[in-house]
């Protein structure tokens, strides 16, 4: 079957989006890019024909590298989510050109000079209302200045078959066409039961980084992430001090702080912290400290630890095969920066069948 996009994959982290990208085999990543080492180990690990560029993409040796390998792969395609820390009040003298969202603007510039058919900026959904949405109109102003049509909005996860409500703004950009973002393709949402109920068995402290399933799947969604997986990985468990233990003790499945002594409680004032998940709904957003009991509502529904690398990545939509490599700091930080693989995939089939099918 012939590959129609060939990938350019810009501040690809682990690689979420071109995982999920690639579940289409129309789409097949070319070049990744990213100046975490760590981060890019994983992504070599599970997608090793992809060809790796490690560095900082505002190095003029760098970025010539990326621009002359993507022209000689035919890179026709670029994904990827810029950092745009100056998207505030304050920046919004300087717009793009504000040093802080020199990121932004670098993947703009190599647009413009490779020119692909498609290309596809994922953020942060605040993105589209900061300062009265001026950022936003100098994104979209730049993205016609280049001769693209785009639409753009903001896409809820779990209504892509991710069992997470996390929320990124999309702007989808073709050369030739308008291609609308994905209509929702969910008739069910996909709980946290779904996604981890087979998962719960170990202990703070308990697990391996590979280890043997001793369980049995329970829904259709642990059989789709456990398909052609035959160890289960990252399935570790923080070891957390004592007294986190004890408070987590306090608060009966389900619930939150609430139930914790004033005295317990500490200095966090958000109403997530100390939460657990709760077992039929989606996951609030994994965030990259989805480790520490007191971060917000990541503990598990029941058990008295916080959830797992492998219980984030399968809320994140990584399915079993893929491996996280890296110490414990660096995989939560690959998991909860990543984009979920399902959501990718979705917008991935409906770029194709916009193009391909519905001439």
């Amino acid at each position: 079957m012939p590959v129609d996009f060939k990938i350019l994959d810009l501040f690809s982290g682990a690689g979420g989006f071109s995982y999920g990208m690639e579940k289409n085999p129309h789409f097949k990543t070319a070049i990744a890019t990213d100046f975490n080492e760590s981060a890019l180990d994983s992504f070599k690990f599970n997608m090793p024909d992809t060809e790796i560029i490690i560095g900082d993409i505002t190095d003029i040796d760098i970025k010539n590298a990326i621009i002359e390998n993507s022209k000689r792969c035919g890179v026709n395609m670029i994904i990827g989510g810029p950092p745009c820390q100056g998207f505030s009040l304050k920046g919004k003298k300087l717009g793009l050109e504000d040093k802080r969202n020199f990121l932004f603007k670098e993947y703009l510039n190599i647009v413009e000079q490779l020119q692909p058919e498609v290309f596809v900026i994922e953020n942060v959904k605040a993105l589209l209302s900061t300062s009265a949405g001026w950022f936003k109109e100098q994104i979209l102003e730049r993205i016609k200045s280049l001769g693209y049509f785009v639409d753009y909005g903001v896409l809820t996860a779990s209504e892509f078959g991710v069992p997470q409500l996390r929320q990124r703004t999309v702007f989808l950009c073709c050369k030739t066409r308008i291609i609308e973002l994905p209509k929702p393709i969910c008739d069910k949402i996909v709980t946290v039961r779904d996604a981890i109920s087979d998962l719960a068995y170990l202990q703070s402290g308990e697990g391996a980084v590979e280890q043997e399933y001793t369980t049995n799947s329970e829904s259709e969604y642990q059989r789709l992430m456990r398909s052609d997986s035959t160890k289960l990985f990252n399935h570790k468990a923080s070891n957390h001090a004592q007294i986190a233990i004890e408070k987590l003790r306090l608060i009966p499945p389900e619930c939150g702080k609430e139930h914790l002594p004033a005295e317990l409680i500490g200095k966090q004032k958000f109403s997530g912290t100390w939460g657990r998940l709760k077992w039929n709904s989606p996951s609030p957003t994994i965030d990259t400290r989805f480790d520490a009991c007191s971060n917000g509502t990541n503990n598990h529904p029941f058990l008295n630890r916080a959830i797992t690398p492998r219980e984030a990545a399968r809320l994140q939509s990584f399915d079993d095969t893929f491996v996280f490599k890296g110490t414990k700091v660096a995989i939560r930080q690959q998991i909860g920066n990543a984009v979920p693989p399902l959501l990718a995939k979705a917008i991935a089939d409906h770029i194709y069948n916009t193009l391909n099918v519905s001439q």
